[in-house]
């Protein structure tokens, strides 16, 4: 039986007084990929901010790589967030720093202090992403999709339990988005589990996996037809 790593029953989700879901029940175990998909105000960011800390959890159940949300202190958020790899649209990388100099920050952040090792994990995380060329540029000095490769690379450098991805394509042209969510899915391959938030259905036909769909404060599975037809 796989490992649960994310488990909600019956929660609510409030944001500045607004129910944005009133009952989500959902099971992710380790080892899956699961698209979000929904409308843009459908609420799977406020989901995903509930994941990873940045919302609180109203009520109910809400479980995510052995943290309790309900209830969850702030002292213990950072804990939790270094259980997983956060990928957002904008890249959100530091344009005054190199893509070195930008990795060693998140590891200083996270209680790394031993430089060769801070090296040799940044290393590993660059060759994982293809962009073991790049560690000197500045973000300023790439495309949008190396950009996402490096913020990709970020998200692995505490070896997540999770990947959590925030619409990770919604910046990038058709043929980027390709290439990133092909990365995407080789790392779910080695092993990697992935929650990612679309709303780029071309991926879902091409990359069929797991989906669960925010409509109307509720959250539910949805089947996809097989792309043949």
């Amino acid at each position: 039986m796989n490992e649960t790593l994310v488990h909600f029953s019956e929660a609510r989700i409030v944001q500045r007084d607004q129910i944005i879901f009133e009952r989500v029940d959902l099971t992710l175990s380790k080892g899956d990929f699961v698209y979000l998909i929904g409308k843009t105000g459908s609420g799977k960011s406020s989901l995903l901010k509930t994941l990873y800390g940045e919302l609180p959890l109203n009520s109910g159940l809400g479980q995510v790589a052995g943290f309790d949300l309900l209830g969850l202190k702030e002292p213990q958020i950072p804990h939790l967030r270094r259980k997983l790899g956060i990928v957002f649209q904008d890249f959100q990388l530091l344009n005054d720093r190199n893509v070195n100099e930008n990795l060693r920050f998140v590891l200083k952040a996270t209680g790394w202090m031993d430089t060769d090792k801070m090296s040799q994990r940044i290393d590993q995380v660059l060759h994982s992403v293809g962009m073991s060329e790049h560690g000197h540029k500045f973000p300023y000095q790439m495309s949008g999709g190396e950009q996402q490769r490096i913020a990709i690379a970020r998200a692995l450098l505490n070896d997540p339990e999770l990947i959590v991805a925030d619409e990770p394509t919604g910046n990038l042209d058709p043929q980027t988005s390709m290439e990133v969510m092909n990365l995407l899915r080789e790392l779910n391959k080695n092993g990697r589990s992935i929650l990612m938030a679309t709303h780029d259905y071309a991926l879902l036909l091409k990359h069929p996996s797991r989906t669960m769909k925010c409509e109307d404060g509720k959250i539910f599975e949805v089947v996809q037809r097989s792309p043949q037809s």
